[in-house]
């Protein structure tokens, strides 16, 4: 009888996606046995509002029915205190996709308590997010090294170190790009975090980087880059006039970039609208693209 009644909720699990909590056990269960498309928010996207109010801000971007944020070094009133964050994320059904976080937060004398802050917050993916070395003909090679040793160490307690690019990795370097130096010579456990604004801006495909690279991309970055002269009128809003084909790279990450977090991240702002106003109009199209 116990094993009837556990295949029929398993069942109803998998029918019933409103049906949350009823059949799962945390989260991820949910996302896993729903195929739900989890969409983060980079939390750069409103750095401002967060200084002023951090935890109505968050708040508020829950509202808009994200699943989860990723931190770039902005924690509020919880600087000193994950489980409290922790909490408050709970509170509010939202999951920490990831964390920005440079190379020197991994040093010898901070390893561990930047470890043990990020895992209490349940973050996996810890992306370095800026390296001025990483288009460096004479240094690249060792941004290589410490992304293939941060891997190693970072392994045991399953977490996964990533690189994320802007506009200067698509130089050329070697035959290729420094994008794809980096992408050769790292772990399958190193994170190719394509920023696919910048991807674009540099004059690429993000679509055809995501298959070059496959399963790589765990973690992505849904972003409009507008030059400073915008002959073309892009909207920074997603799903609008952006340059990018949205249908087929969200084709191809889930197909071909295994990936688990879309992030959206908002760096220019329409006139007249807020940082926040910006974000929500992006999410609502959004969600149409990943229907």
């Amino acid at each position: 009888m116990k094993k009837r009644t556990l295949a029929l909720a398993l069942l109803l699990g998998t029918s019933l996606s409103g049906c949350q909590h009823a059949v799962v056990d945390n989260q991820r269960d949910f996302y896993r046995i729903t195929n739900k498309k989890k969409v983060s928010v980079q939390l750069w996207s409103v750095k401002d509002a967060l200084k002023q109010d951090f935890n109505g801000t968050i708040t508020q971007l829950a509202r808009m029915g994200f699943d989860g944020v990723e931190f770039a070094g902005e924690f509020g009133p919880y600087k000193n205190d994950p489980q409290g964050l922790r909490k408050f994320l709970d509170s509010l059904s939202l999951q920490a996709s990831g964390a920005h976080i440079d190379f020197k937060q991994f040093s010898e004398d901070k390893f561990s308590d930047s470890v043990k802050f990020y895992q209490t917050l349940g973050v996996k993916y810890l992306i370095d997010p800026w390296e001025k070395r990483a288009w460096d003909h004479e240094q690249v090679a060792d941004v290589v090294k410490d992304l293939n040793d941060l891997a190693d160490k970072l392994a045991p307690y399953d977490m996964q170190i990533g690189y994320h690019n802007h506009q200067h990795e698509f130089a050329q370097y070697n035959g290729a790009t420094f994008w794809d130096f980096i992408a050769e010579n790292t772990s399958p456990n190193v994170v190719l975090q394509q920023d696919v604004g910048w991807t674009s801006f540099a004059g690429q495909d993000p679509v055809a980087y995501v298959k070059k690279y496959p399963n790589r991309t765990k973690t992505t970055h849904y972003k409009v880059v507008i030059p400073e002269k915008n002959p073309d009128n892009l909207s920074p809003i997603i799903g609008l006039n952006n340059g990018i084909d949205w249908p087929n790279l969200t084709k191809a990450l889930y197909e071909q970039g295994s990936v688990e977090w879309i992030v959206l991240e908002q760096e220019h702002y329409p006139e007249g609208l807020s940082p926040i106003q910006s974000v929500a109009l992006s999410k609502q199209n959004l969600d149409k693209i990943l229907q």
